[in-house]
């Protein structure tokens, strides 16, 4: 096997992990150009015609192709990154996701695996200082990267300026707002929007939200981790899907 790892100017990287990797594999959308497995692992695959055929590695071959802290579970997918869709391609009645400048990978791919299990419509990031789709943020996803669409958005404002015509309520999360999320009783058609651990909204982004809601935590913690923040505030949208 060529255990050289694929230059950044053909645009793929290695997708790894049993989760990421199997739900990748049944997206029509994901372009996959090579599978790497251990002969274990091989016994999991299910492939499809359009898929290459698997080279069969050894796990210390692709602890050295993909560094000895990757979790790979025995397979790697060389893949392209998916094409972000537009608005008018999504199911539009479902929650959506606005993440301003948060820059992790690891908390975006969470935020996507939290977004797939209460059914929301799509994550938005900025195309400029978000995290660009990698294998980090893939097996953070656990298989969620193909499940929610990834929405890059090139101005945050005129994304949530484009929710509104499209009937959604933005809500901005903020720890200083009057009001909780479940005292707003907002339905499942409402864009939330999460800020950055550290800096949180930014102001303009925050005055064209439709309103602004917290999360009731106690004092004695200032603020949670977006990702965790973004679990919770689905969960209190599911509880009043009308």
């Amino acid at each position: 096997m060529n255990k050289s790892k694929p230059s950044a100017s053909d645009g793929t990287y290695w997708l790894y992990g049993l989760h990421a990797a199997t739900t990748a594999l049944v997206n029509p959308q994901r372009e996959v150009k090579r599978i790497l497995t251990t002969r274990n692992a091989s016994e999991k695959l299910r492939l499809e015609k359009r898929h290459p055929r698997p080279e069969i590695a050894e796990p210390a071959a692709l602890e050295k192709l993909l560094g000895p802290d990757a979790v790979h579970q025995g397979m790697a997918l060389q893949v392209k990154p998916l094409e972000s869709p537009e608005f008018s391609e999504l199911a539009l009645e479902r929650p959506i996701l606005l993440l301003d400048q948060v820059t992790d990978p690891h908390n975006v791919g969470a935020i996507l695996r939290s977004a797939a299990a209460f059914d929301a419509a799509a994550v938005v990031v900025l195309k400029h200082g978000a995290p660009r789709e990698g294998g980090a943020m893939a097996k953070a996803a656990a298989g969620a990267l193909d499940l929610v669409p990834l929405v890059t958005a090139t101005n945050l404002v005129a994304a949530i300026e484009e929710l509104k015509k499209a009937g959604y309520w933005v809500a901005g999360l903020d720890g200083e707002a009057p009001q909780t999320l479940a005292e707003a009783k907002l339905s499942a058609k409402t864009a939330l929007v999460l800020g950055s651990e550290g800096r949180g909204l930014r102001r303009l982004v925050g005055e064209h939200c439709d309103l602004l809601v917290k999360l009731p935590i106690h004092t004695q913690m200032e603020s949670l981790n977006v990702s965790n923040a973004a679990a919770i505030a689905l969960y209190e949208l599911s509880r009043n899907p009308s």
